[in-house]
């Protein structure tokens, strides 16, 4: 059979490495961002006989059919609900734990029960490297469908798709490995997170899980698993109680900007989202005992306003648009638990990049055809921050005492929309020839052309750096390739 071989050496010990794969979150940590695998059910975690079923896209050939030839693990929540049923595209993928027969080296294994693939056996090794640390060995035996003829048909794609699966799992490995590291010595905590199923979210918690720390979902309804709260964000309820033995909150949740036009129902709406829930928040921390010190609020960058090309950090006047005074009044709907002695972070975000959602997500189509291109003048300022960077950012400045106030999430180094676009096309190896006039962004889009695709915000991240944040991906194009498996 085929043999895939590709490592990767880990400055942690062997023992490190292993317990991080055991941790719950694991497997959405490894997780490339462009594929769509959905967990159906695990029991388990690595250890020999546990079992995860996954449902992915049909065929070994389809592009995003070869992430999960691995059995995921940990007992944290899928990238999808488990409710969600295969449709006619889809197949599922069953894998099982066996006990490694590979004598005096740490690791696990994981072998096809059923699936794509006429075979599959994947052995994770990890070695201890004479001058310290560890080298993880990714072995797998594998077999494609239809034998010589599917080995011809596909074998070099096949081994292509998994040079670019386990570049990216073994980066995002030694990079969490690394920022864990930075926060050896503190306690565990207990965090709290609403937006949990969001794009940024479903990111953060694997990311605190395998760095030891637990993780509390508030969801909207009933809590009906372990590690639950409920509460209703539009009602502006919640149980204060509930926050008892917390130790941090990160809140995520409001309404996505971008998803219609901006009426004057949908600006209340929007202002509503944010200022309520974050009201309540802050309120059941100001009034329960035992419960957080602390709670990380999202923010945006639009809080700037459209400023041209002026250098903007924390200390920078706001601005007075739209986006503007939601953001204002979004960070002020947190003075409850400031006052009540709470540190209160407000992380304005800048365009986080993800192929799961936001702005990159909406690009990629267009893009990927060759119908890409700047927006307007293409001379605006875009202030961009990679996914790993923006929960990278969450995890700091939950650690991280000495910060408080306002805090940008954006890379150290902005760029004009021209720049962004021909970027992003250089890395889908695509032409970007259509520039879309502002006049017709704003005929199709509203006041919201103005503030989101034309308005311009070159926002540095001084706070961070100077807390001793360092950026994982502080350049556009890395960062690109990185999220879309190009690199």
């Amino acid at each position: 059979m085929p043999v895939f071989e590709r490592w990767v050496d880990l400055a942690a010990a062997p023992e490190e490495v292993l317990r991080w794969h055991q941790a719950p979150g694991a497997f959405e940590r490894l997780a490339p961002p462009w594929d769509d695998v959905r967990v159906i059910s695990r029991t388990g975690g690595i250890e020999p006989g546990a079992r995860v079923v996954l449902s992915m896209p049909t065929g070994v050939w389809g592009r995003r059919s070869v992430r999960s030839r691995h059995s995921p693990h940990g007992t944290g929540d899928g990238l999808r609900p488990a409710s969600e049923p295969d449709g006619p595209l889809r197949q599922r993928w069953v894998a099982e734990h066996r006990a490694l027969d590979v004598a005096g080296v740490l690791g696990f294994r994981d072998v096809q029960v059923s699936g794509p693939f006429a075979a599959w056996d994947h052995r994770h090794l990890i070695e201890a490297r004479p001058g310290g640390g560890a080298r993880l060995v990714d072995r797998i035996e594998y077999a494609l469908p239809l034998g010589a003829l599917g080995a011809a048909a596909g074998g070099r794609f096949a081994r292509g798709q998994l040079e670019r699966v386990f570049r990216y799992r073994h980066r995002v490995l030694a990079d969490d490995l690394a920022a864990h590291a930075a926060t050896r010595g503190r306690p565990a905590m207990r965090i709290a997170i609403t937006g949990a199923s969001g794009m940024i979210g479903q990111a953060l918690a694997p990311l605190l899980e395998t760095g030891g720390h637990q993780v509390v979902r508030l969801v909207r309804g009933r809590a009906a698993r372990e590690n639950e709260i409920a509460w209703d964000p539009a009602r502006g309820t919640l149980d204060a109680s509930a926050l008892r033995g917390i130790d941090a909150v990160v809140h995520l949740a409001g309404e996505n900007v971008a998803a219609g036009r901006w009426t004057e129902a949908r600006k209340r709406a929007l202002r509503d989202s944010r200022t309520l829930p974050t009201a309540t928040l802050a309120g059941a921390l100001a009034s329960v005992e035992g419960g957080p010190r602390t709670l990380v609020c999202a923010s945006a960058i639009g809080v700037y306003g459209d400023r041209g090309d002026e250098e903007l950090v924390e200390t920078s006047p706001l601005g007075a648009d739209f986006l503007a005074d939601l953001g204002r009044a979004w960070e002020d709907s947190t003075a409850a638990a400031a006052r009540a002695g709470v540190r209160v972070v407000h992380l304005r975000f800048g365009i986080v990049l993800s192929p799961r959602g936001g702005a990159l997500a909406k690009m990629l189509t267009p893009f990927s055809l060759g119908l890409g291109g700047p927006l307007g003048s293409g001379r605006q300022w875009m202030s961009w921050v990679a996914i790993d960077d923006t929960i990278g950012a969450i995890q700091h400045a939950l650690v991280t005492d000495s910060l408080a106030g306002a805090v940008n999430v954006t890379a150290p180094s902005p760029v004009r929309n021209s720049e962004f676009t021909g970027g992003l096309g250089r890395v889908l190896g695509r032409p970007t020839p259509f520039p879309a006039p502002a006049f017709a962004l704003k005929l199709a889009f509203g006041e919201m052309a103005g503030a989101l695709l034309l308005g311009s915000q070159r926002v540095l991240p001084a706070k961070l750096l100077a807390s001793g944040y360092r950026f994982r991906f502080a350049e556009l194009e890395p960062a690109l390739r990185h999220v879309l498996g190009r690199a």
